[in-house]
């Protein structure tokens, strides 16, 4: 199993809805091709990690790629994980326009003192540490 981390900046800051559109849609590709992670969104910056099968991971890169909505598309690191980190999770959420999509299943709060709970392996880190430079925490 392969894991892919990420990160781009949008083209412009995003609302609620347009950051509930594209979770919507990443939820149903992600289904589709046994893909799971987490996404996290801050003041234009997007961090995400992705875990599955290696060719459904460079199949949905390369649409994450190609997506008009966001612009310099790094990848950070990938390489080969013996099991999922985000085994339930077709694609969590966090924002820190969070207010409307703290209702829609698998929405993390940043601000919350268990997100990502004890797990400690170099892409929860990552996550990890992207929320707190983007005072997503406490």
């Amino acid at each position: 199993m392969e894991y892919l981390v990420y990160v781009s900046t949008a083209k412009r800051l995003m609302n609620d809805e347009e950051l509930l559109d594209i979770l919507i849609k990443a939820r149903s590709e992600n289904n589709a091709h046994s893909i799971t992670g987490m996404l996290l969104y801050s003041q234009g910056t997007f961090i995400q990690v992705l875990e599955g099968e290696k060719e459904n991971v460079d199949r949905i890169f390369k649409k994450i790629e190609s997506d008009t909505r966001h612009k310099n598309v790094i990848k950070l690191m990938n390489g080969v994980i013996n099991q999922r980190n985000f085994p339930d999770w077709s694609m969590a959420f966090a924002s820190v326009n969070s207010e409307i999509l703290q209702s829609f299943e698998g929405f993390l709060d940043p601000a919350d003192p268990s997100f990502l709970g004890s797990n400690n392996d170099t892409t929860t880190n990552m996550l990890r540490i992207f929320a707190q430079t983007n005072n997503l925490t406490y």
